[in-house]
């Protein structure tokens, strides 16, 4: 059965563009044209990857992945007009695990979708692991894609899990950002090291009753990141 995508996006152009392009590849295509009805489109059906254009009608892109977020870790890949840093690191805040800015070839999108899907789908085939990874108060579901502590579920992007699921697996080793970001991200992600420290401060501000001492996420300066056991 073909991979399941929402485009959203106003400009009913490159939403055509887009949904005849992925279809000539099997995916099954959903679109959007506002931020409400992409709300609506999520709650009510799955989908295995979200384009998500920031510039939208009723709600903003970003506002619609920060909704999402609260109750899916489905992929999302932010379409941006601008060019400017700023909007690429607050899609990444607001819980995006990609960007592609405007005008774009359809076949990088349709590469960097392919890629998303590969990681997310591949993951769960090839681990041999563990059901659960208990540490403390927390435990990890590898299989679910779960994380609890205290026996309270914490919600997590699927990137924060990624990262937190190495970081716990490798207990005391240090990754340096440039290893994490080739790790989770993949070794063709177009993005810079300033993404593996936006998703550390978020995963900390979900896992870690103080942020700012944190229990299970360190850093060791000039150095990396790692769990300590």
């Amino acid at each position: 059965m073909g991979k399941r995508v929402l485009v959203v996006d106003d400009e009913k152009l490159i939403v055509k563009g887009i949904r005849f392009s992925l279809e000539q590849d099997d995916m099954e295509v959903e679109c959007a044209y506002d931020g409400e009805e992409a709300l609506e489109k999520v709650k009510e059906g799955q989908f295995d990857l979200i384009l998500l254009d920031i510039m939208l009608p009723k709600l903003t892109g970003l506002e619609v992945c920060q909704q999402i977020r609260e109750f899916s870790d489905v992929p999302i890949v932010m379409l941006t007009a601008k060019g400017d840093d700023m909007d690429k690191i607050l899609g990444l805040e607001y819980g995006a695990d990609d960007y592609i800015t405007k005008p774009f070839n359809i076949l990088e999108v349709k590469a960097r979708i392919k890629a998303i899907m590969r990681r997310t789908s591949g993951k769960a085939e090839s681990k041999k692991k563990e059901r659960f990874i208990e540490a403390g108060e927390l435990k990890l579901d590898c299989d679910g894609r779960r994380l609890y502590i205290n026996d309270k579920e914490v919600n997590l992007t699927a990137k924060e899990f990624d990262v937190l699921e190495l970081l716990v697996m490798n207990p005391n080793k240090v990754y340096s950002r440039d290893n994490l970001l080739k790790l989770v991200w993949g070794a063709d992600y177009p993005g810079d090291v300033r993404t593996v420290d936006v998703h550390i401060r978020r995963l900390r501000e979900k896992v870690e009753a103080n942020p700012s001492e944190p229990k299970y996420v360190h850093t060791k300066w000039g150095v990396g990141y790692y769990y300590k056991d």
